[in-house]
C-alpha cells in the first residue's frame, strides 16, 4: 500500500514513471517485428528503419586535386655535419626522381644544410611530398641512390630507424660485439639478413636502418633485436627463414 500511495503521489507531483526497456524477451520480441516486417506484414516498422538509416550522413569520397587545392608544403630534410654534400651524379639521381617523377620542387640549401622540398602546380599525387622526404631521409642515412628509390617506386615500401642501445642498454665492449654479431664476419650476417627478408639495412655507428615492407621490416627487427640480445647467429638464420618461408607460403 505504501508503494502503491508513493507512486500515485508521484504521479500527482508531476513525475513520469519510466519502466525499464530492454532484457532479452524484448530484444526477442523487438527481433521478431523486424523480421515480419520484412516479409510484408508490418510497413510501419520499415519505414521507421529506413528514416533512421536516412539520417546517417554521407560524405563524398575524398580527391586528390581537392588536397592539393590549399597552399605550397615544404619539408625541410636536416644534412648532418658530418655527411658530406652529395656528389654531382647522385644529386642529378634524386633531381630527377623528385622533379620529374613526383611532380616537386627541390632545393639544397648550402648556408643551413637542409634539403627543401615543396608541392607546386605540377604535383599530381597527395603523398608525393612524403615520399620524396623519405627517400631523400634515406639517402642522408646511408642508403644507395638506387635502393632508396624504392620509396619512391613502390606504395607499401617504408622506412624504419633505431638505435642498439632502444634494444639493450649496453656500453663499452658489450656494445662492439653487440655491432660485431650484427654485421658478422666480412658483412655475412648483414648480407644474409638482407637476402631472406628481402630488405635493405644501413648500419651507422649504433643506429640501424631498414629499408622494405612492413612485414619484412617487422622480421629483419626481430632478428636484429635477437642478434643484439646476444643469440647466436646460426639460431638467428633458422628463424628468420622459417618465419620468411611461412610468410611465403601465407602470399
Amino acid at each position: 500500500m505504501q508503494s502503491v500511495s508513493a507512486q500515485s503521489a508521484g504521479a500527482e507531483e508531476g513525475f513520469t514513471q519510466v519502466t525499464r526497456k530492454g532484457g532479452r524477451r524484448a530484444k526477442k520480441r523487438q527481433a521478431e517485428q523486424l523480421s515480419a516486417a520484412g516479409e510484408g506484414g508490418d510497413a510501419g516498422l520499415l519505414d521507421t528503419e529506413e528514416a533512421r538509416l536516412a539520417k546517417m550522413p554521407v560524405f563524398p569520397p575524398s580527391c586528390g586535386d581537392g588536397l592539393l587545392s590549399g597552399k605550397e608544403e615544404t619539408r625541410k630534410i636536416p644534412v648532418p655535419a658530418n655527411r658530406c654534400t652529395p656528389s654531382e651524379e647522385n644529386w642529378m639521381k634524386i633531381f630527377t626522381s623528385i622533379v620529374e617523377h613526383l611532380g616537386l620542387q627541390i632545393l639544397f640549401n648550402l648556408k643551413s644544410r637542409n634539403v627543401e622540398i615543396r608541392t607546386c602546380k605540377e604535383t599530381k599525387d597527395g603523398s608525393a611530398l612524403a615520399k620524396a622526404a623519405d627517400f631523400v631521409k634515406a639517402f642522408i642515412l646511408g642508403s644507395q641512390v638506387e635502393g632508396a628509390l624504392a620509396l619512391i617506386r613502390l606504395d607499401d615500401f617504408f622506412l624504419e630507424c633505431f638505435e642498439i642501445t632502444d634494444v639493450k642498454p649496453l656500453k663499452g665492449d658489450h656494445l662492439s660485439r653487440a655491432i660485431g654479431r650484427i654485421a658478422g664476419k666480412g658483412r655475412k650476417t648483414k648480407f644474409t639478413t638482407e637476402d631472406v627478408t628481402w630488405t635493405r639495412t644501413v648500419l651507422a655507428d649504433v643506429k640501424f636502418h631498414i629499408l622494405g615492407s612492413f612485414q619484412n621490416i617487422k622480421i629483419a627487427g626481430a632478428a636484429i633485436c635477437n642478434l643484439i640480445l646476444g643469440n647466436p647467429p646460426s639460431k638467428v638464420y633458422g628463424n628468420i627463414r622459417a618465419v620468411a618461408s611461412r610468410s611465403a607460403d601465407q602470399l
